[in-house]
This record gives structure tokens, sequence and C-alpha cells, in this order.
């Protein structure tokens, strides 16, 4: 196996060879794969493959998010688009909106930005949305096709993990994978990746007995909760891999220096925005027992927006008849 440079112990690290998974690598490898890919089904004859993205609202983080799918499609050659609405639009105006995105023939990939405001049933929405032009994988349809070992549109970010993982060399198959978190967007589709990769997958939540017990058994264990440095050491068995999907901003300087005692890079970056991202895993602590593991940022998250770009070309393909 040849390390990549995001996998080469960090100075703090060495001393026990763990392996840092940055995301940063393996997103560029497969946008230039896509581009590739994008340019032979033009050059052949097909269409150039569309995705649009609606935002409802006026939500600076969610702009900022829908505009990075907009651009990393037009990186890869595809066509990409963001349409804006109004928070207070009316339901019936955006189902509509859905519908006239389906009948679309020009458009492969429809991403509705979540959360919408609250007076819209967001279950119906996604519901309306084309199962094959969900690019999102949340679809009723998508999630039965997922589980039922058929090929399906998965959700990006547990589409991300699988890529990490075996563009990283580590092994799936036979291993013993423990997911923190059951949500519909990480945790659920997670376990069904796994098992298609022949893991055999244990899902832990809020009502879990003894999470450390549980955690403390994973050869591969991925944290996908919401709460900030949750899984400590205590949770983490030697050598295990340790993936955390978590993205939680901290905005007090005690915590920071908790998590991160004495780290430079973080406490400037903190006094220049006002908060730190960190993730469901106490990363400082938690490295010393792993043989790899992911950063916040710059890990998972740098692969989600590329796999849903390259479900966009993978809708396309199909819809196209080119896959």
């Amino acid at each position: 196996m040849t390390m990549q440079p995001e996998d080469q112990p960090t100075s703090e690290s060495k001393s026990n060879q763990t392996r840092i998974l940055g995301g940063k690598s393996v997103s560029t490898a497969i946008r230039q794969e896509l581009a590739v890919e994008v340019a032979s089904l033009v050059e052949s004859g097909g269409r150039r493959p569309k995705l649009v993205a609606v935002l409802v609202g006026d939500d600076t983080a969610s702009a900022t998010y829908v505009a990075s799918k907009a651009r990393g499609c037009q990186e890869v050659g595809m066509d990409g688009e963001t349409l804006r609405l109004p928070a207070d639009i009316d339901g019936g105006e955006l189902e509509a909106t859905i519908r006239r995105l389906n009948d679309d023939d020009g458009v492969d990939g429809i991403l509705v930005q979540l959360p919408l405001p609250k007076h819209i049933d967001e279950d119906r929405i996604l519901q309306l949305i084309d199962p094959d032009k969900d690019v999102d994988g949340f679809h009723p349809v998508n999630v039965g096709r997922l589980w039922s070992g058929r090929d399906a549109l998965a959700p990006a970010t547990p589409t991300g993990v699988i890529e990490l993982l075996q563009r990283r060399d580590i092994e799936i198959r036979g291993r013993h994978a423990v997911i923190v978190g059951r949500s519909n967007i990480v945790g659920k589709p997670m376990a069904a990746l796994l098992l298609q990769n022949h893991a055999t997958v244990t899902i832990c939540h809020s009502r879990t007995a003894d999470l450390a017990a549980e955690c403390s058994r994973a050869d591969i264990l991925i944290a996908a909760v919401g709460v900030p440095a949750l899984l400590g050491p205590e949770h983490v068995k030697d050598g295990a891999v340790v993936i955390d999907v978590g993205m939680n901003r901290v905005d007090d300087t005690a915590t920071l220096e908790r998590l991160y005692p004495g780290n430079e890079k973080r406490r400037n970056g903190f006094e220049k925005r006002g908060f730190s991202l960190v993730g469901d895993v106490d990363y400082t602590r938690v490295k010393t027992k792993a043989s790899a593991i992911t950063p916040v940022p710059g890990g998972v998250g740098l692969l989600t927006v590329t796999m849903v770009i390259a479900n966009t070309l993978r809708a396309s393909k199909l819809r196209q008849h080119r896959a």
C-alpha cells in the first residue's frame, strides 16, 4: 500500500503511526475521474449532465453549501444551477416547481437543500422528487433499493465514507463496524452500504445501554450523531479505524482548549472566526489509540459534495441509457 500525503502520521502521532485520513486527495481523484467520464459522455453524443439545487430562503450556510455543489458540477464539465426561492414561498408553489423539474428532460439531478422553512412539509417535498433524479438518495424508493441490495442513488456522506475506506485500502469485508447515530441521512444508509461490503454492523443511538462497551468492539467506528467530542478513548479499541462524520461548532475557548490543548492553529482560527469546527470524536485523545482517523474539518465533509456530483453523473447516464 502506498501512503497518500494525507495518510502520513502527524508529528503528534508518529509514535503509534496513526494514519490521518484526509478527504482532499480522495475528493480530487474522484473529481478527476468524473471529468473524464463527462467528457467521454459528451464526445460520444450524450447530453451534458445537469444538477438543479433548490434553495428556499437566504440562510448563509445553506447558500454556501449549495453554491459549492453548482461549482463542483461545473468543475467536472457538468451543468450546475441553483434555483433560489423566497423563504415565504407557498408549499403548493414549491411542489409545482419540483414537478416542473421532474418533467424537464434536461435535468438529471434534483436536490432540495434542507432544512426547509417550518411551514413546508419536508417529507412531502422529498417524496415528490423523481427517484431517478433524487441525487441525495432520500426518496423512499431509493431507500428501498439500497436496503434490498439493488442499484440505487445512495446518500452522499455515507457513500463518501465507503470511497474513503476503499481508496485508503482499509478492509471492510469481515470487519465489525459500529455506527453511532441512526439518522436517515447518514446512520441508516451507512449501515446498508457497509452490509453490502460484507461488514458486520451494529448501530448505536441515544438509547444504547452501554455505548462505550458497544463502540469498543468496533474494528471500524463511525461517529454520526452531532454531539461535540462525544466519543473518547474509552469508546475506541486499540487499532480501530475511526471515521468522524460530525461537524459541530464550538464557540467557547474553554471547550476548545480542552479538546485541542496547546493547538496554536486551532486557537488562531478560533480568534479569527469566533468558532471552531469539531467532530463527534475527541480527536486529540482518540488518535493515540486509533490506527487511522479522519480529521474535522478536512475529512469526510470534503467528499459529500463530490459524491452528489457523482450521483448526478450516474443518474444522467442511467437516464440516457449510457450506464
